[in-house]
């Protein structure tokens, strides 16, 4: 029996569906997380803590970034539904169709949610580097500067994705995803120094200082923001390298990544694990590290009330902020 092979691009047509479940799988963990940190919040933490602050603008940062994912994975899944069913017969076929995805609205609609989700999650990363840093003027201005860049840039492609260009060829999208990649690292940078310099400076007043609660933030940091970054990096060499196919594979699910590693960092602060309640019995003198809220009298485990939202350095006057 002879076999028949179609004239067309059979590597992007099945970068694209592979790329759709891809997309649902990271969207099904994003939705998961996003239930299990809004349970956590509303719920009352261990150990007769309060609950974390800054409470409802966390709810209301996870119920939007929430809603504009699943817009932008319905409209994705809406179009791939429209390829092989509704425009299965559309001139070129299939591939035609994903190339030129951006002559069809829905498209645009995926891809401007996902933007406005971006900006929403790097202002959070903004906050945590400025809570951290003691609202510095020296760390603000550049990062708001590079913040304010991304976001033009990011208007930029949505006006000529909007104009029907080829999403392949809207060269600005590398620009943009590099601001944005280059915000994450620098904030990561930022964040891990000023932690590390205060671990320093602690084990210098105290040499039998017990560091891990420091440690474990850095490796919470760092760990956060790499699942992103190289997720990112791959699709910004391969949209370079004008590989379409590992562009398509990784764009329908780069917004859920971004997100999942954020709210495993919420997650772990809302569940109290972010700075732990054995951490809290290890500190004994006020006037070295006490966590914000924190009431150092003397009371059984169960009375302590530990808001983990915070870590602060009183001689410093350096304050971190861990969600």
């Amino acid at each position: 029996m002879s076999s028949y092979t179609p004239h067309t691009d059979l590597w992007l047509e099945r970068a694209r569906l592979d790329g759709m479940v891809l997309g649902g799988v990271s969207y099904g963990v994003f939705f998961l997380l996003t239930v299990q940190v809004w349970i956590a919040l509303m719920r009352r933490p261990r150990y007769g803590g309060k609950i974390v602050d800054h409470r409802r603008a966390l709810l209301f940062y996870i119920f939007i970034t929430f809603v504009l994912r699943t817009i932008s994975f319905a409209a994705g899944a809406k179009y791939t539904e429209m390829i092989w069913i509704d425009l299965r017969d559309a001139p070129g076929g299939p591939a035609a169709l994903i190339e030129h995805q951006m002559n069809y609205q829905i498209n645009v609609l995926a891809m401007c949610s996902g933007q406005i989700q971006a900006w929403f999650m790097q202002a959070l990363l903004l906050h945590r580097c400025f809570v951290i840093w003691n609202w510095a003027r020296c760390v603000m201005i550049p990062m708001i500067t590079l913040y304010v860049v991304m976001i033009a840039l990011s208007i930029f492609s949505l006006i000529q994705a909007n104009t029907g260009a080829v999403l392949y060829k809207i060269n600005i999208i590398i620009v943009y995803l590099c601001f944005q990649v280059g915000l994450t690292m620098i904030y990561t940078i930022l964040v891990a120094n000023r932690l590390l310099v205060m671990r320093s400076q602690m084990k210098g007043i105290m040499a039998q200082y017990d560091s891990s609660a420091y440690q474990t933030v850095v490796l919470m940091i760092i760990e956060s923001s790499l699942l992103y970054s190289v997720f990112a990096i791959v699709f910004m060499v391969a949209f370079a390298l004008h590989l379409n196919g590992v562009t398509t594979l990784c764009f329908l699910s780069i917004s859920s990544v971004q997100g999942i590693s954020q709210l495993f960092i919420i997650l772990r602060v809302a569940r109290g694990r972010a700075v732990t309640h054995e951490w809290l019995s290890r500190v004994t003198v006020s006037s070295t590290v006490v966590f914000a809220g924190t009431d150092t009298t003397e009371k059984p485990n169960d009375e302590q009330t530990d808001k983990t939202e915070q870590v602060i350095f009183q001689p410093y006057s350096a304050t971190a902020e861990v969600a």
